[in-house]
């Protein structure tokens, strides 16, 4: 295959030609590297890349299927990690000048699996500094004035751009979801605690998730299952059997879903394209989905959520604060700020109410399979900040399984994504529903269709 075509191919497409021996990991390896060398001063996805190394890695690869040696999931496939996961043989700086040079001696336990499952760690994506809001130099690849979203600019960015056909980033708001709509690329926010967290920057214990990028939903599932599991050393993993999601999401429909379309009590931050392709959409799918309001309590949902987020951040990064606050955006030395002088009732007050903002939702997920709301409030807009991750937090909060999927598309014809979420633990149910939509949207003859 030439090599345009190699950069095409999805994750599975990947898989199931590596093992039939059609192409070779170091081919597919040496096309991402092609392709990189291309768009990357354009896009500007990668913080860190070393294509000798990718190159070894995929040779390995290679040498063990010759070898006749047992092949995971991911064998020869390559694969981009956000620079906030640690890596043993390549730099973490976490996207600021205080880690520069930083150099960790093992990896991450994503990382881990990453390489259990056959993957070729191709490099690091950029991120925006300290995972948090000011960006990074990533361009999005549809429109380089606009941004890719934040915080994993670089994951989004490169798969959307064709530089390779997974990624892996991070969200504690709307760090993979918002980028992946901006990027018209297909997101997974698994619920909190399915992927262990080891050996990864921590901005919030509470609200921090590990999530993957990908061009198809079945991808998602493809580099989500091999990743989740039990670890002792992150405590808010839970021991108990992984789920299937690539089978189940693979799987026909038993009956077509009931949706509830949550407009959230963020809706007035749309813009009027978000509102014209959303009500498109609702018209698409007619009696399947049905305008729901949360209940009154969630109105203080973004509240507690700001709360928790910037006393963790005050207390994770107090370090690089006392050292070198001076070399830390203005925002993110507000928000450490802001969570200095919070009460520590307040915060436990927050972490109080959680659960039971979950449990409000009981009564929604027992009428309907899957809430349907944005995944931002419109369009990319220009490269000084990431965008609003509005439409993300109370899910982030909640720590629910969410996935966005590139649907609809704006005026200046920028990707818009549709946001599914579900009750906590239902991810194999999410994927399920969310190829449902996805080829329940693209056999109508429908704009919003991408």
């Amino acid at each position: 295959m030439a090599m345009d075509e190699l950069t095409t191919l999805t994750g599975l497409e990947a898989q199931r030609l590596l093992s039939e021996g059609k192409i070779t990991a170091l081919e597919l390896t040496e096309a991402c590297l092609a392709r990189i060398a291309t768009d990357e001063p354009r896009v500007q996805a990668w913080a860190f890349l070393d294509p000798e190394l990718a190159r070894a890695q995929a040779r390995r690869c290679d040498e063990a299927r010759r070898l006749g040696r047992p092949q995971g999931p991911l064998h020869g496939i390559p694969v981009g990690v956000k620079d906030i996961i640690d890596t043993r043989d390549m730099p973490t700086e976490n996207g600021t000048v205080l880690h520069a040079g930083r150099r960790p001696t093992r990896d991450a336990a994503v990382v881990e699996r990453l390489r259990g499952a056959g993957a070729v760690v191709l490099g690091k994506t950029v991120t925006t500094e300290l995972a948090v809001y000011h960006p990074g130099k990533t361009r999005n690849p549809h429109d380089p004035e606009r941004t890719p979203g934040g915080s994993s600019s670089g994951s989004a960015a490169a798969v959307a751009a064709g530089m390779v056909p997974l990624a892996i980033g991070s969200q504690t708001n709307g760090s993979v979801i918002r980028p992946a709509s901006y990027c018209g690329v297909f997101g997974f926010k698994p619920s909190h605690g399915l992927i262990s967290r080891f050996g990864v920057l921590t901005q919030s214990p509470p609200l921090d998730h590990i999530g993957v990028f990908a061009r198809t939903v079945e991808d998602l599932a493809l580099v989500a299952e091999p990743l989740t599991g039990f670890d002792a050393r992150d405590r808010d993993t839970r021991l108990e059997a992984p789920p299937h999601l690539l089978e189940v999401a693979r799987q026909d429909w038993p009956l077509a879903p009931d949706l509830a379309l949550v407009k959230s009590p963020v809706w007035d931050q749309t813009d009027d394209d978000l509102k014209a392709a959303f009500a498109e959409l609702a018209e698409g799918l007619g009696p399947r989905i049905i305008e729901v309001d949360l209940p009154e309590a969630f109105k203080a949902a973004h509240g507690l959520h700001g709360l928790i987020m910037s006393v963790d951040l005050a207390q994770s990064f107090a370090a690089e604060y006392a050292r070198g606050a001076d070399q830390l955006s203005a925002r993110l030395r507000g928000i450490i700020e802001d969570g200095r002088r919070a009460l520590a009732i307040d915060y436990a007050r927050a972490l109080a109410l959680v659960p039971a903002l979950r449990d409000a939702l009981d009564p929604l997920f027992a009428r309907y399979d899957m809430i349907v709301t944005p995944a931002t409030t419109g369009q990319p807009g220009g490269l000084e900040n990431t965008g609003s991750p509005a439409f993300c937090t109370i899910w982030t909060l909640l720590g629910l399984p969410a996935v966005t999927l590139p649907l609809l598309t704006g005026a200046d014809g920028m990707p818009i994504g549709v946001q599914l979420v579900g009750r906590f633990g239902d991810d194999a149910r999410v994927l399920r529903t969310a190829r449902w939509l996805v080829t329940t949207i693209a056999g109508l003859d429908s704009p919003t269709a991408a």
